[in-house]
């Protein structure tokens, strides 16, 4: 297989939006802005990280304006050569179209995208959070709702520019609150230059960053100030039983643990203006028949590591998808009674803030 470059990659990638990466600033400054006001986005504006009660822009908007986020998506974009975006260490080079455990290469697909209300109630507000369902995953858990999307693969191909054009219609025709990456973790360089290419174009609410929770630390560092809002599962609690249940990631927990206490870092607890959410962590836990996820150790995680402020999502929507059928005791829906245990130990742990 002919080895490609990472410049020369890059520049071929954006070729069919009519973007090339080495000009991308000055198409920024030639680009036609769509002015939208805080009244028909509600997105909050002028304020640094730090004035948590107050209005603040997207971080990201700042990293483009100095030019780091340039910088790193040059990182990003390198790190596929030898892919080491996931805890997974694949090691493979998708620059040169090889295939990720993830299943994917150096192209992407999208399953949908629109207005979301599915989410927490700070973030979809509303008119929702638009969200883009990104094809595949790479930690391909076997009771995934949504195996079609990430294990399947459905999805139409997608390129950065009709991206970046999906999130500029949800803000500006949608006019949803916040736009959202679901499942994001394997495409997070094709992701950061959609968004160059959308902040072009005006793009100016916050970034949710939706995710499994397997990442790794040093991928989640490099989005420090480009996501405003992290959304991470923290599925499991025992090695044995990630590993039982994501076909062989018995390190889900360390690196989940790492990758959520640094994203608590970087933007701290959830905080709403006027009820929406500008920026913070929501971690969610699905629970498990049988307490199989560790609701209760995870609880105390929360308490120990994040503190009592922070914002938790227990979900007990739970049922028997995909392959959950040949793993009991997933192969049931969980109770209403282990649902509400699941919510006893948090409260118990000291967890103030629920959604």
């Amino acid at each position: 297989m002919t080895k490609v470059t990472r410049r020369k990659f890059i520049k071929g990638f954006l070729a069919t939006t009519g973007v090339l990466a080495t000009g991308l600033l000055s198409y920024m400054h030639g680009f036609g802005r769509t002015k939208t006001s805080i009244a028909d986005t509600g997105n909050p504006t002028g304020s640094t990280r730090n004035n948590r009660n107050a209005r603040r822009e997207p971080g990201y908007l700042a990293l483009e304006r100095s030019g780091e986020l340039a910088r790193r998506e040059e990182i990003l974009w390198k790190k596929m050569e030898r892919c080491d975006l996931c805890p997974r260490l694949c090691h493979v080079n998708r620059m040169a179209g090889e295939i990720g455990y993830c299943g994917v290469a150096d192209t992407f697909r999208v399953a949908s995208w629109g207005p979301d209300f599915g989410n927490e109630r700070p973030i979809h507000g509303t008119r929702g959070s638009g969200s883009i369902f990104l094809s595949n995953c790479p930690l391909l858990c076997i009771f995934c709702q949504n195996w079609e999307i990430n294990h399947r693969g459905d999805g139409r191909p997608t390129s950065p520019q009709q991206l970046a054009d999906m999130l500029l219609e949800m803000q500006n025709r949608r006019r949803t609150h916040n736009v959202s990456f679901i499942t994001p973790t394997h495409l997070v360089p094709h992701l950061v230059t959609a968004l160059r290419i959308a902040i072009a174009g005006g793009l100016n609410v916050p970034l949710c960053y939706n995710t499994s929770g397997y990442e790794s630390l040093e991928v989640v560092k490099l989005l420090d100030g480009i996501v405003d809002i992290y959304q991470p599962d923290f599925k499991f609690q025992d090695s044995t039983i990630a590993a039982r249940f994501t076909q062989g990631a018995p390190d889900y927990q360390k690196h989940t643990a790492a990758a959520i206490k640094e994203m608590y870092r970087q933007v701290g607890p959830l905080n709403s203006v006027d009820g929406l959410a500008t920026h913070g962590v929501v971690v969610r836990h699905l629970v498990l028949p049988e307490n199989q996820g560790g609701a209760d150790k995870l609880a105390r995680w929360i308490v120990e590591e994040l503190g009592t402020d922070a914002h938790v999502n227990i979900m007990g929507q739970f049922w028997p998808a995909f392959r959950s059928s040949e793993f009991p005791p997933l192969d049931r829906r969980t109770t209403r009674a282990e649902y509400q245990q699941a919510v006893r130990w948090a409260r118990e742990a000291g967890i103030r803030n629920f959604h």
